[in-house]
């Protein structure tokens, strides 16, 4: 039985030695993407359950916390934890440029340190190998209670806005928040100004006012976007419906009026029942403003 086990291993050593089982994880990978104006952050981490242990500090009923205060950690199990970032963004008042970074953590009771680290090959928390000098920067917030159990570690985003956006860490009865920011009208500003040098269309000086609408900023310059689009698409039901709501943002709210009535005529037509209740309420609303002044 021997020699014939030794005769298929020299016949086929490679598919002995290399065979393995591929089994799943007890802490799962997963992938996080959140868009935040024209921007993406993207977060790569394993997901460790509490299984009823500990979690956070020192020990406790005799059992160590899975994550002990002052130490450092991974943000999650298996290898470190990966941020990515599509723009240059800012993290309470720091610059993290467009790019890829390693995420730790220094918990605290009270406050955690938070790193954001230019070396990302380290396996786990880089203990031996970590070297603060390679962090981008650290940020310091202070951990929440939360009035809930979450069992496997959670990275997501929350307060989600086209300039900002809240990264949140949640595990066990823990949730940190680290605030993010990203200069989308900066971005939007360029892009405007380069899709009108280059071949506006109808469609695109109508995305720039809805833009400008939107912000409740520059009804002005809006306004002459919109008549643009009129002039050059025609009349539509959203371009007279956008163009009341600049107008009223000028107060002119009998120019509203009149364009929110275009706007209600061609969605009748067109069986937009969305856009005829919206232009009934909105045409009620500024008729009693009219009347009261």
């Amino acid at each position: 039985m021997g020699s014939r086990v030794l005769a298929v291993f020299l016949l086929f050593p490679m598919v002995l030695v290399n065979a393995q089982i591929t089994h799943p994880k007890p802490s799962p990978f997963s992938i996080v993407e959140q868009d935040i104006g024209l921007s993406k952050v993207r977060i790569a981490y394993s997901r460790p359950a509490v299984r009823n242990r500990h979690v956070f500090g020192p020990q406790q009923d005799g059992q160590q916390g899975l994550v002990p205060y002052g130490r450092i950690w991974r943000v999650g199990a298996n290898e470190s934890t990966k941020i990515s970032v599509t723009t240059d963004m800012i993290v309470m008042g720091n610059l993290l440029p467009q790019g890829t970074y390693a995420l730790y953590a220094f918990p605290e009771a009270d406050m955690w340190k938070i790193a954001f680290h230019t070396h990302t090959e380290h396996w786990g928390d880089g203990r031996k190998n970590y070297n603060p000098q390679e962090d981008l920067f650290r940020v310091s917030v202070k951990p929440q209670s939360i009035p809930y159990h979450q069992e496997n570690f959670l990275i997501t985003f929350d307060s989600i806005t086209h300039n900002s956006v809240q990264l949140q860490l949640i595990w066990a009865r823990t949730k940190v928040s680290i605030p993010m920011t990203v200069d989308t009208d900066a971005q939007m500003e360029g892009e405007i100004a380069k899709q009108i040098a280059e071949n506006p269309t109808a469609q695109t000086y109508y995305e720039a006012a809805r833009y400008l609408q939107e912000q409740g900023r520059d009804f002005g310059r809006a306004l002459t976007y919109l008549n643009k689009a009129l002039e050059i698409g025609g009349d539509t039901y959203y371009f007279h419906r956008v163009k009341s709501l600049v107008e009223a943002g000028l107060g002119d709210f009998k120019g509203a009026i009149s364009s929110a009535e275009k706007s209600l005529k061609i969605a009748l037509e067109l069986e937009k029942d969305e856009f005829v209740r919206m232009n009934e309420k909105n045409i009620k609303k500024w008729k009693a403003l009219v009347e009261n002044n």
